[in-house]
């Protein structure tokens, strides 16, 4: 198959050449037309929107992320890449490695509209659609062959080349049988790549792989399992499943099932978000609570409005800290009810924080909420609790008054603070 005409039949010459359009951009595989299971993921797809927004930057290496030295990288782009520059290195390090590298700050709002057409035009060609980052998805195209005059592989084919048309940016597609192998498939070949992983392989491919290929697996459980002898996927797969559960808990039998390229989960769409949340990198490392008082206020209207916004309400409020030595500390509070007020995320937050403000110094916080449920089921008027009514009439003057005007119009006197201590972006 063409990736580039969509030419689709069988190879008759010895050279991977397209005879219809003469790319070299060709797929063959016995199983091509009898894989299901799609996963597209977007091309370093911070930098690669940028890169469409301003062509002067299409040649040069750019690194999406925090504007200074504290920051970290979101989304260092090919170019960058070559440099050693990865995704969640210190901005200083990726500097260092690439003195040349343009620094944007992100814009989240322009890649959230940027990932709602490609996920529309996901959707035109199959309604299995399960997204599970702004940027990747995967896809069920079981039982549309019909519909789109043919298989799954030429269908991603083309949805790929709709995209660059029409979204501007490229993707890479890896098909296989089931989600676990197509997701490691689709990160063979970046950019603009097309890797297939078929049922008869399986076994064979995954045998000398990494066990870091295993989505889930970090660096703990790697250090884990390589203490027990196991450093790759065929050695995983040769422990029985008893072994591996005394050992590693639940996740043991999901390790084996992995390893023997087994992975029974459905494609699904709408699939349920487990948190929501906002934090800030900080210039300077800070370890009193007069600065931090103010940024925590600001993260807590932060995800008030992202939660109000998502039709959700919360019932744990979860604190996040990471020290200036990159420990990072993660504090939770489960409320009586659900709420979207951030005033109470607040108060949860604000007292988690001051129990852990002890001396260290500081250079990120955050503020997370879980345990997500309906909007309809937000702050029921408690009679224990009579400020609650108060608390959402003063929350929606607000809001009302920062539509009309700006998020800059009215503030309280808590969340004003010094932005020099802030970090951009």
């Amino acid at each position: 198959m063409c990736l580039d005409c969509l030419e689709n039949g069988k190879r008759d010459t010895a050279q991977d050449i397209c005879p219809r359009c003469g790319s070299s951009r060709t797929r063959c595989h016995t199983e091509l037309n009898n894989l299901k299971i799609g996963h597209v993921d977007c091309d370093a797809f911070y930098a690669s929107v940028e890169k469409r927004d301003n062509p002067l930057l299409r040649m040069n290496p750019v690194l999406v992320g925090g504007t200074t030295y504290r920051g970290v990288v979101t989304s260092p782009c090919y170019i960058a890449r070559r440099f050693g520059c990865r995704s969640a290195m210190p901005i200083w390090k990726a500097k260092k490695l690439c003195p040349d590298a343009i620094l944007i700050r992100p814009d989240i709002k322009k890649y959230q509209d940027v990932a709602n057409k490609v996920r529309t035009l996901m959707l035109q060609i199959t309604p299995l659609v399960e997204p599970i980052s702004i940027d990747e998805a995967f896809l069920d195209l079981t039982g549309t062959e019909t519909l789109h005059k043919g298989g799954a592989a030429q269908t991603l084919a083309k949805l790929a080349l709709r995209i660059e048309k029409e979204v501007g940016i490229t993707v890479s597609i890896g098909l296989s049988h089931n989600k676990f192998l197509s997701k490691i498939a689709s990160n063979m070949d970046k950019p603009r790549g097309f890797s297939v992983i078929g049922v008869e392989e399986t076994l064979e491919f995954l045998e000398h792989q990494p066990i870091e290929i295993i989505s889930g697996v970090g660096p703990s459980l790697q250090e884990q399992l390589k203490r027990d002898g196991i450093t790759s996927i065929g050695a995983l797969r040769r422990q029985s499943i008893s072994f591996l559960t005394d050992q590693y808990g639940k996740i043991g039998k999901q390790l084996w099932n992995y390893a023997n390229g087994v992975d029974n989960r459905p494609v699904t769409p709408n699939r349920r978000r487990k948190s929501i949340s906002a934090e800030v990198t900080l210039s300077s490392d800070v370890n009193d609570i007069k600065t931090l008082k103010p940024l925590l206020w600001s993260l807590c209207e932060k995800v008030s409005e992202r939660t109000r916004d998502a039709g959700f309400a919360a019932q744990v409020v979860i604190l996040k800290l990471k020290t200036s030595k990159f420990q990072t500390i993660t504090r939770r509070r489960k409320l009586t009810h659900p709420t979207q007020i951030a005033e109470k995320i607040w108060q949860q937050a604000f007292h988690l924080l001051v129990s852990e403000v002890t001396g260290s110094e500081f250079r990120l916080i955050g503020v997370g909420l879980s345990d997500l449920c309906d909007a309809s089921l937000a702050d029921p008027v408690d009679l224990v609790d009579p400020n609650i009514e108060r608390l959402l009439k003063t929350e929606e003057t607000i809001i009302t008054i920062r539509k009309k005007y700006g998020t800059a119009s009215i503030k309280r006197g808590r969340g004003m603070h010094r932005t020099s201590r802030v970090k951009s972006g």
